[in-house]
């Protein structure tokens, strides 16, 4: 979970080396290939100088996969990116970044980077803490959201999404981006804040989470998180009532004694390794996370779902016929195991996560240096110290892995094909992997399968607007715009 937070946040650290390039960019140089030092690999080669003006010239005109590939092809999988002592190796492929996921956290880390995200979630959660108590907060979300419990999920989810849809009409037209961001919050206050936040205030902890975000994720807020400004100003005042929110319901149920089935009871009853239990401060901070990570990777993943979707006949006619077997063999009932047997719609969820990710890039710190080894046989040290870059983007659309990368194919997974394991466990990192692997996707996935196998049930769609694009001026990657979409209510036929 604390991995999915450090992702979304990659845009910034990009933008400051735009802003550092723009600024100061002036000498001379190439890409260079360090001397190899005896009995050690060479580190990797290296972007530089006028070098780094082209590159960013590519981001810029070309976007950031034109600019991977240049470089990719010129020096291969693995090469460091160097600007004014700041220097980013980028591994390109599940080949090269074994590691990267798996290192300990003595020789792999977040370092320093991600520590303008303390504001947004407070100070005792997250990357405002050492790294021994993060990764207990993580063990609580692992146990949180472990398929056990989530089976008790699916009813108040599914309850969610009929109450909701319910209030649509015969026909008509909606903005699909805005329907699933309101209905996931709706599933989230239910299934993770817990009733008091539903039944009671969810309209004020909706507005104040959406006035949290978009003040903090502003460059403004990123590279000043600290300043005066009137956007830190309304930051920390949306920080402040939801913790304030969260630690009223965490003092009140503690006083009564009152336990519920929600991911904020499993946060309270959670333990340290000493057994000291948490906070009301820590679970608070932690609720805030939880909601921010996961919200926004089930918005998007389930909006572009429906995008390729309704631009794919015959996707759209394969999942239609899976919910029809579905529905012949166990009528209206969804639940945990059903959901387990929509394989192909599990498919068009993650192809549609594989190219259109959440976020460009993964980033990690070297704390110790370590050597990787390429396709191609070539092997180079990391150095200690260099700053890590696993792009997802690229990595996702990579031909020797993925077929026809550019085209929507959810079958590339299914039985014979199964092209996520073409190159290893790390072939397909949409939710990261290793160590480092987000606790919150099987969670998503059901969410997500949740909703759309209501929606092809019980309605005929179509795209009405044209096909989308990515935001990728944000931070945490969105598809842009509006999504119109019509609607005709149906009942499908069970055969």
């Amino acid at each position: 979970m604390m991995d999915m937070i450090s992702s979304i946040m990659w845009f910034s650290v990009v933008l400051a080396f735009i802003t550092t390039l723009i600024a100061k960019a002036a000498t001379r140089g190439r890409a260079i290939f360090h001397p190899v030092r005896s009995n050690r690999p060479p580190s990797p080669p290296v972007v530089t100088g006028t070098s780094i003006i082209g590159l960013l010239h590519t981001l810029r005109i070309r976007g950031f996969r034109a600019m991977i590939q240049d470089q990719y092809t010129k020096l291969g999988s693995v090469f460091t990116v160097s600007f004014f002592g700041q220097k980013v190796t980028f591994l390109i492929g599940p080949e090269v970044s074994g590691h990267f996921f798996q290192g300990l956290d003595s020789e792999i880390s977040h370092g320093k980077i991600f520590e303008f995200s303390v504001p947004m979630f407070g100070k005792d959660v997250a990357f405002a803490v050492d790294v021994t108590t993060r990764n207990e907060q993580t063990r609580f979300y692992i146990d949180a959201l472990k398929p056990s419990k989530l089976r008790g999920h699916v009813g108040p989810m599914l309850q969610e999404v009929e109450n909701y849809f319910a209030q649509w009409g015969q026909q008509g037209t909606v903005d699909l981006k805005q329907e699933l961001d309101h209905l996931l919050m709706l599933i989230a206050s239910r299934c993770l804040l817990g009733k008091e936040v539903r039944e009671k205030m969810f309209d004020e902890v909706f507005s104040l989470f959406q006035e949290l975000t978009e003040n903090s994720l502003h460059l403004t807020s990123l590279f000043f998180p600290y300043a005066p400004t009137p956007m830190t100003r309304r930051r920390d005042k949306a920080r402040t009532r939801l913790l304030q929110i969260f630690t009223e319901i965490v003092r009140s149920r503690k006083s009564s004694n009152t336990i519920e089935v929600d991911v904020l009871q499993n946060l309270i009853d959670s333990k340290y390794k000493d057994g000291r239990p948490t906070t009301e401060a820590e679970v608070a901070g932690l609720v805030l996370v939880l909601i921010f990570s996961g919200k926004h990777t089930s918005s998007a993943a389930s909006t572009w779902t429906g995008a390729r979707l309704l631009s794919h006949t015959h996707c759209m006619a394969a999942a239609i016929e899976e919910q029809q077997q579905i529905t012949k063999k166990y009528g209206d009932h969804v639940d945990y195991t059903v959901l387990l047997e929509m394989d192909f719609l599990h498919r068009c969820i993650k192809e549609a996560l594989r190219m259109h990710p959440t976020v460009l890039t993964f980033l990690l710190k070297a704390d110790k240096s370590f050597t990787v080894q390429t396709k191609e046989g070539r092997e180079y040290e990391i150095p200690r110290g260099h700053t890590l870059a696993s792009p997802l983007l690229f990595n996702n659309y990579i031909p020797w892995i993925y077929k026809d990368p550019d085209v929507y194919d959810p079958n590339r997974f299914g039985p014979g094909r199964e092209e996520d394991k073409v190159g290893g466990k790390f072939s397909y990192t949409a939710f990261s992997g290793g160590r480092h692997a987000c606790a919150g996707e099987a969670y998503s996935y059901m969410q997500i399968k949740v909703i759309w196998s209501y929606l092809l049930r019980n309605f005929e769609l179509k795209l009405v607007s044209s096909f989308l694009e990515t935001d990728w001026g944000k931070i945490a990657l969105d598809p842009k715009g509006k999504v119109m979409v019509s609607y005709k209510r149906r009942l499908l036929p069970s055969s």
